[in-house]
């Protein structure tokens, strides 16, 4: 198990790969429709997105969190 301290980093992580990897997707078959070498396609462009993604959620995260609790009643 990885310890709590790293809990934001392992957030950020799987957030960027699913995101990354399900809007590639989306996005890739709005590009190019569903063709032969989609899932070529699709793989190219997600690890782009997510070298994009990683990086961007560790830095946005903690801003989305603090606007977030200004927002909500606790």
């Amino acid at each position: 198990m990885i310890s709590a301290r790293y809990r934001a980093i392992v957030f950020a992580f799987f957030m960027a790969l699913f995101m990354s990897g399900f809007m590639s997707l989306v996005i890739s078959i709005f590009n190019v429709g569903i063709i032969d070498t989609i899932i070529s396609v699709w793989l190219k462009a997600w690890i782009f997105a997510f070298c994009i993604a990683f990086p961007t959620v560790t830095f946005v995260a903690p801003m989305v969190d603090k606007l977030t609790a200004k927002l909500v009643r606790p």
